[in-house]
């Protein structure tokens, strides 16, 4: 059987197409053989070692992955041989808050990820996707798509005729204006290239920011949402962004701090204690959440943007894609 792994060490250079012995259920385990598998700007960070310490190499790459039920080891109740399903990013968390706990059970980082022919996982882990998405559609899921449906939906407590702030054009972003969408919320959204921004006038955007030629894109942001601010921030940038963030969301408005994209540095806490903005950190979400996230999908029929799938061969091609920035949307690998 075929995996990709970061083998003796970290870096693309250190990314091979390796053999593992088949994997067999175990009592409460559920062989998935992976028809696809999607990355996110994590992946990256792993592969260069940046990612922490719980971090080991060797380790099959990638949390986000679908597939079809193969086998079921004894106990397994929850799927059967023939379903279509998605591992989740955290194999432990199933309900409720983060913990410690949950937290050491993240695919692709702290154990073992997506990014192989067959691979097993336990029946708490995964899900059954909606129907009418393929499977290259349904890996984009786990991890992008869920942590938008969490920042907004369940951080954000998100209401019909709220306005939403994206950033870039990236997989959490194009899932997050197109939730707002679906709850009735308005989108302002920026970029750097004006195609894109086009782009995402076409799938609804009401107000487009280019915040390379327009450096304190917080100004129109702000004035776009009746001169006091947005009601909600999906922030994936970090440092490199969110001091404008703060300054475009309103009083009382709220922040879903997801990402590091534009780079880590010192924050200024002031703007969050006088404006009053809740400010949470997330960290994708359950598979509660996920279940929940699918059924809107499943009514509404929302679709995945993908920007290119890339064949199981090439997945070191498909990481410089996502490192060079140019993707709209989701970058998928496929696998069988």
């Amino acid at each position: 059987m075929k995996a990709w792994r970061v083998v003796d060490g970290f870096g693309l250079d250190n990314v091979r197409l390796v053999d593992l012995p088949e994997p067999e259920p175990g009592p409460g385990q559920v062989l998935v053989a992976v028809r696809a598998c999607s990355l996110n700007f994590r992946d990256t960070v792993v592969i260069k070692g940046f990612y922490g310490r719980a971090v080991k190499a060797p380790i099959t790459l990638l949390s986000d992955g679908a597939g079809e039920v193969l086998a079921v080891g004894a106990g397994v109740t929850r799927v059967k041989p023939g379903d279509r399903v998605c591992g989740t990013f955290f194999q432990g968390w199933i309900d409720g808050g983060p913990t410690d706990a949950t937290a050491a059970t993240a695919m692709g980082g702290s154990i073992g990820g997506m990014l192989a022919e067959r691979v097993c996982l336990s029946q708490d882990g995964v899900v059954k996707f909606p129907d009418h998405l393929s499977y290259d559609e349904a890996a984009t899921l786990p991890c992008a798509a869920l942590t938008a449906w969490n920042g907004l939906l369940r951080s954000g407590n998100l209401r019909p005729g709220e306005s939403v702030l994206t950033l870039g054009t990236g997989g959490v972003s194009i899932f997050a204006l197109q939730f707002a969408l679906m709850a009735g919320a308005r989108v302002i959204s920026t970029s750097s290239s004006d195609a894109k921004l086009d782009r995402l006038r076409q799938m609804g955007a009401e107000t487009l920011v280019n915040y390379r030629s327009t450096p304190e894109w917080d100004k129109p942001v702000k004035e776009a949402a009746g001169g006091v601010g947005v009601d909600h921030v999906v922030e994936v940038g970090g440092a490199g962004t969110l001091p404008l963030s703060l300054k475009a969301v309103r009083r009382g408005g709220h922040i879903a701090l997801i990402g590091i994209v534009a780079g880590m540095g010192e924050i200024d806490p002031r703007p969050v204690f006088l404006k009053s903005i809740k400010m949470e950190g997330i960290y994708v979400g359950s598979r509660e959440m996920f279940e929940e996230m699918n059924r809107a999908i499943s009514v509404s029929g929302l679709r995945p943007v993908i920007d290119r799938t890339f064949d199981f061969g090439e997945f070191p091609a498909a990481v410089r894609h996502m490192e060079s920035g140019a993707h709209f949307g989701k970058i998928c690998v496929a696998v069988g």
